[in-house]
């Protein structure tokens, strides 16, 4: 697939690993769509980025949004490229402090990372099915899931579980939309800087970069960025999870 003059939605757009593919995509001449909350710096990002950004504010949990977000991005050109980066890592025991864990805050979880994963993926393939193809293609959906969806920590109830769901989501979903030309591939990432792993102090950052066996220290939002641009470009990555982790197997705690 191409990325020079495709149209590519990301959503978790305004920062972190959204940010940083977003960068990369239009440094590679795409058009990108940031998109996330409404409260986010997404306008600011886009406008850093340069003229072929545009912030789109959504959540990603309303299909409402998120079908308004898809139309934004395929109202004057194909929409093709498509990265799922919004998600939250809010921790939470099985039986915790409180007591047992509550429902509402398990479905908050699964319900922005893998159903808001999945609603992206749906309205996105519908406007992508409907391109011309180009080589043989018509786009391609990049999902993150995590290391957490094979070895989740204690404390990782939730996330851990949404991640896994993401996982389990790639292969069926990359089997159904072969029949339309698009591939859906998943990305799990390591222990990577983030702006959730920045507000930890410096040496708890590094005791958990040192975790990683090589290289030992936290991942790079462009090492992030560079697999999703390979993933676009190579039409034979489809159906599949891809570690992205420097070799790294997190222990129980």
């Amino acid at each position: 697939m191409r990325i020079e003059g495709s149209h590519a939605l990301v959503t978790g757009g305004a920062s972190g690993l959204g940010r940083t593919t977003a960068e990369r995509l239009a440094a590679n001449g795409a058009r990108v769509f940031l998109v996330d909350l409404p409260g986010s710096p997404g306008a600011e990002t886009a406008a850093e980025i340069g003229p072929d950004a545009t912030f789109v504010a959504a959540d990603v949990t309303r299909v409402e949004d998120v079908r308004a977000a898809v139309a934004a991005a395929s109202a004057d050109g194909p929409l093709r490229i498509v990265v799922n980066c919004a998600g939250v890592a809010t921790p939470g025991k099985l039986i915790g402090r409180d007591g047992p864990l509550e429902p509402d805050a398990l479905m908050r979880v699964v319900g922005i990372n893998l159903g808001g994963t999945i609603t992206v993926a749906a309205q996105a393939a519908a406007a992508i099915a409907a391109t011309e193809p180009i080589d043989g293609e018509r786009g391609v959906i990049v999902n993150t899931a995590s290391i957490a969806a094979f070895e989740g920590q204690i404390g990782q109830i939730a996330y851990s579980a949404s991640k896994a769901g993401v996982v389990g989501f790639t292969l069926p979903a990359a089997r159904e939309l072969a029949a339309s030309l698009i591939r859906v591939v998943t990305v799990a990432p390591g222990l990577f800087r983030t702006p959730m792993m920045a507000g930890l102090p410096q040496n708890v950052q590094d005791s958990l970069g040192s975790k990683t066996p090589h290289p030992a220290r936290l991942g790079d939002g462009a090492e992030y960025a560079a697999l999703v641009e390979h993933i676009v470009e190579n039409p034979m990555l489809n159906g599949e999870t891809i570690r992205l982790d420097g070799a790294v197997r997190m222990e129980p705690r």
